[in-house]
């Protein structure tokens, strides 16, 4: 560095701690040097977000929140949308961008989370940084809802109105909630327009703060890996893990490839097959918003159907509450759960690597029952159908609720002193 140069970094390193934080979370914070594929997707969910904030704001400079009638008939805010596929210069790019990066944020979050279940990254001490992920899912998900009734399509319009009318179930308070959440007692303008402000402006702000959070604490303790094994506990004699390397440059260049490779596979959906089989951008959504024609099936996007399931498989009053009331205590409750998991797991090992039969044909169990939850979601209830939602609600909790019992139960093996 130059001798200019530095004296601006001391100048800046006098009024703000640049070169101290470049140090403890870049080039100073040593990563286990065994770091494999799934260790690509925290990164992808950062990227990921900026993505959804630049392509988002992009949009908000078109995208006009307005239930009412245009000239044509045509509600406002589906109008805006039209506006900005058809006559905004690259405006489909932004909006196929945004709706795609919807689904990528929670495939790369299910993922990430799915790497925390295997090598037990919620164990201690990162029981908060486990929290602190929780909530920025419980965070992503009211994000995405709201988000997704912006277009002011069929199923927007509807779904909200379906999961918003879900709240008038709770006892005493339910209705009155319901009409606040709603800003009017049914979905209108004033919904659109606080969900909008919701959408652009307190969720992306509470995100952030939780996502900040979130690597903060990971960089204050560290790391997982693979083996479960904690690289601090092995320094040489200048204090620096003897399994560690510098994140950058090492993991920051190999990120890159993981960035390289998942942006191949978004522009091809993006340019390709942005609607994603209906599966991205529902059919039912390119049909404006219509109060006096409800649609024969209704359903939320794919990413929420696992929860919808579990909502939909109560079907029978509890101590005189309607069955309603108890499935959307259902569908929380299987969503708050999952913070609970580092009190939950019993077991001597953090990772699967080490860990018995017993708890991987569990984990089997309950990642091909939460892919059933999910596929049943998007499929009009039968009575059939139901009962295998049962089924699989029940194989959901007691993965969680059992987990005291069966990690213990569980098989290890010898987990090393070092990372292999």
């Amino acid at each position: 560095m130059s001798k200019n140069s530095q004296s601006v970094m001391d100048w800046i390193d006098a009024r703000f701690p640049l070169t101290s934080s470049i140090k403890g979370h870049l080039t100073e914070y040593y990563a286990p040097k065994n770091f494999n594929f799934w260790y690509f997707f925290g990164s992808l969910a950062l990227l990921v977000l900026v993505l959804q904030i630049v392509t988002g704001i992009f949009l908000v400079m078109h995208y006009k929140p307005d239930a009412s009638l245009n000239a044509a008939g045509v509600p406002v805010a589906f109008a805006s949308v039209e506006y900005i596929m058809r006559d905004v210069p690259g405006g489909w790019l932004i909006r196929y961008m945004h709706s795609t990066g919807a689904s990528a944020f929670f495939i790369v979050v299910y993922l990430h989370m799915f790497r925390g279940l295997l090598y037990g990254s919620y164990r201690k001490p990162r029981e908060l940084i486990w929290v602190f992920g929780t909530l920025i899912f419980l965070a992503l998900m009211a994000e995405a809802f709201m988000g997704y009734l912006l277009p002011w399509g069929q199923m927007s319009f509807w779904g909200a109105q379906v999961i918003v009318n879900l709240f008038s179930a709770i006892p005493v308070i339910g209705p009155d909630l319901s009409v606040v959440i709603r800003g009017d007692f049914v979905v209108s303008d004033a919904t659109l327009n606080r969900f909008f402000s919701f959408h652009v402006i307190a969720v992306p702000l509470i995100l952030i703060g939780l996502v900040a959070a979130h690597i903060v604490a990971l960089h204050e303790v560290g790391s997982n890996n693979p083996d479960g094994v904690e690289i601090k506990k092995k320094k040489d004699a200048r204090g620096i893990p003897l399994d560690g390397i510098p994140f950058h440059p090492y993991y920051t260049v190999k990120d890159i490839v993981g960035v390289v490779g998942f942006l191949i596979v978004f522009s091809f959906i993006v340019f390709f097959a942005p609607e994603g089989g209906g599966y991205f951008l529902e059919f039912n959504n390119f049909i404006p918003a219509d109060p006096l024609k409800t649609p024969p099936h209704i359903a939320p996007v794919w990413y929420f159907t696992p929860f919808y399931s579990i909502l939909r498989a109560v079907t029978y009053p509890l101590f005189g509450i309607d069955a309603k009331f108890w499935g959307v205590v259902a569908m929380g409750a299987a969503v708050v759960i999952i913070a609970f998991l580092p009190w939950l797991d019993r077991s001597p090992v953090k990772s699967i690597r080490y860990k018995g039969g017993l708890f991987k044909i569990i984990l089997a169990v309950f990642v091909i029952s939460f892919f059933i939850l999910g596929y049943l979601g998007v499929l009009p209830p039968t009575p059939g159908r139901t009962l295998v939602s049962q089924i699989c609600s029940v194989i959901y909790f007691a993965f969680f609720l059992l987990m005291p019992v069966y990690s213990k139960m569980d098989k290890t093996k010898p987990v090393p002193e070092r990372v292999s």
